[in-house]
């Protein structure tokens, strides 16, 4: 194992199968990985007014995180309710999630996980003792996104994608 304690967070909606690859990488990398699904968040409600779909559901997304980190002996699933972090503009605040998460994995992260470059800046602030371990930014595994799967019209179509 490459690093001692690995996070990979996310909203999930819905959690495919680009998340889960995720998670597979950071398993194989650490001998503990929190697996964090924030919800309440401003992005999230926005999206739930489009689309009230239950795979979209706060309890759904937990179940599937339950069920994917079930699958993992160094995978611990967490829940953080960021409904009151938001900036004055409305818009999700994720430096007040940091100490949200603090609480939960300490002061001692040795990798974040993410397929997003621009979350980089955030996490070195947010977590300067961790790496940022990218994992498939081109998504050449799963070239798959949440929004795509909210897009496709087709029920089956979107299964495919979803875990």
């Amino acid at each position: 194992m490459k690093y001692k304690i690995g996070m990979y967070g996310g909203k999930f909606m819905p959690f495919h199968k680009g998340h889960k690859y995720c998670v597979d990488v950071a398993c194989l990398e650490c001998e503990k990985v929190y697996v964090i699904l924030f919800y309440g968040g401003s992005d999230e409600m926005e999206i739930l007014k489009n689309n009230a779909s239950n795979y979209l559901s706060v309890e759904t997304r937990k179940e599937k995180v339950r069920q994917l980190t079930a699958n993992y002996p160094n995978a611990i699933p967490i829940f953080i309710d960021v409904t009151n972090c938001r900036l004055e503009n409305g818009k999700e605040d994720w430096d007040a999630e940091t100490p949200l998460v603090r609480e939960v994995v300490g002061n001692r992260l040795d990798a974040v996980y993410s397929s997003e470059e621009s979350y980089g800046e955030y996490f070195a602030r947010a977590y300067p003792e961790a790496i940022h371990r990218l994992v498939d930014v081109k998504r050449k595994h799963y070239p798959i996104s949440g929004t795509m799967i909210r897009n496709m019209e087709r029920k089956e179509e979107r299964e495919k994608w979803m875990v």
